[in-house]
């Protein structure tokens, strides 16, 4: 999946460094969803611009879910990457992407990879409470952290993202290549 995601993402800086972001957006048409999926847009954008690390979203490999199924997508494209990134938006269907979460952090914890948990942040908006936060923490030990507008989530984004970026460059997690 790797290799295939690398050939289908448009070329930035940091070619090789994947981030996937995920978020609860509907893929197809106008919805009440839109202002959600283009809060992830921006996300994955300045990722790309600003951080110059290869930041996409499920939505921008051409991989139909007749081909592989969307949780198996999430999964594959975690395994993938070098850092993964939630949103927890207050608004939204949270459900999907608590599922996804889980399963993302749940397969990793199965392979017992425990370098992989590191390398995923999960940034919810103030005032989302859930019971699957306290155990992204306990169960999985991944990061969580929560912010107060757009420009806090790519902040806190973007910090995590680095410090990813950074720790690969110095050993202290290996390089996924």
């Amino acid at each position: 999946m790797r290799d295939r995601l690398l050939d289908e993402l448009a070329p930035v800086p940091r070619h090789e460094f994947l981030v996937y972001v995920m978020g609860p957006y509907k893929s197809t048409g106008p919805d009440e969803n839109e202002a959600l999926f283009d809060l992830l847009v921006t996300v994955r954008d300045r990722l790309r611009t600003e951080s110059g690390v290869n930041a996409f979203l499920a939505v921008d490999p051409e991989i139909p879910l007749e081909e592989v199924d969307a949780a198996t997508q999430s999964i594959a494209f975690a395994r993938a990457s070098n850092a993964v990134v939630f949103v927890l938006p207050f608004d939204g269907d949270n459900l999907g992407v608590g599922v996804e979460v889980g399963s993302v952090l749940e397969d990793i914890y199965q392979s017992d990879d425990t370098n992989r948990a590191e390398r995923i942040v999960l940034i919810h908006e103030e005032g989302v409470r859930s019971a699957m936060l306290g155990g992204v923490t306990r169960r999985w030990d991944a990061t969580v952290y929560a912010y107060a507008d757009a420009d806090e989530l790519l902040l806190r984004a973007k910090e995590f993202v680095g410090n990813v970026v950074s720790r690969e460059s110095t050993g202290d997690l290996p390089r996924l290549e």
